[in-house]
């Protein structure tokens, strides 16, 4: 084996080593304002992170966000809460705008993130490191919008379902208070039923 060849072995190795091993306490990210901040802040807690649109049927879903918020962060539960205008340009604005919009309907407290990509190659890391470790649940198509949702991944790719990518606004990752990721819940499945997972964890 020529030796050229061996040391671009030993590198993919090593890269993907690094990969495996990274956590997502490795991960920084941007407040709305655009300063940095380590995901290893928020050691110890149960995390629910989600991507969020201001102009989505799943938008009132920031109500019950909100709800589980105020009962269960003294408990150590955060919720982080990313915008992304990536599903249908539905989350239009600077940060400000959103932020503004999220306090003026729902009262929102929980900590809000600068606007990111979760697809393509533009994708935030952490969204990169969600989407390895929990792939798609499926849409709950007992919903109207679930059907919806199904009907129009399938016209554009029928294979949809088998790929770990962000589908629409509002899926959730549950993470732990070891930084273990634990759970995707899907925009359609119940809040009830994601609160219920975190309750578990807390």
């Amino acid at each position: 084996m020529k030796p050229r060849f061996k040391l671009t072995i030993l590198l993919l190795t090593l890269l993907s080593l690094n990969t495996m091993s990274q956590t997502i306490y490795d991960i920084t990210v941007a407040d709305r304002h655009g300063n940095n901040i380590s995901l290893a802040d928020y050691k110890g807690k149960v995390l629910l992170i989600v991507n969020t649109a201001t102009r989505c049927g799943f938008t009132p879903q920031y109500e019950a966000l909100e709800d589980i918020y105020k009962r269960l962060n003294q408990r150590g539960l955060e919720i982080l809460d990313f915008p992304c205008n990536q599903f249908g340009q539905q989350a239009p604005g600077t940060e400000e705008e959103i932020y503004s919009f999220c306090q003026l309907n729902y009262g929102t407290e929980f900590p809000q993130f600068k606007k990111i990509e979760v697809n393509g190659p533009g994708e935030s890391p952490l969204f990169t490191l969600l989407k390895s470790a929990k792939g798609f649940g499926g849409f709950d198509k007992s919903q109207r919008l679930g059907k919806l949702l199904d009907e129009m991944m399938l016209k554009a790719d029928p294979e949809y379902a088998s790929k770990p990518d962000i589908k629409w606004n509002f899926t959730k990752f549950l993470v732990d208070r070891e930084g273990n990721i634990v759970a995707r819940f899907e925009p359609t499945d119940d809040m009830t039923v994601v609160e219920a997972a975190i309750e578990k964890l807390l």
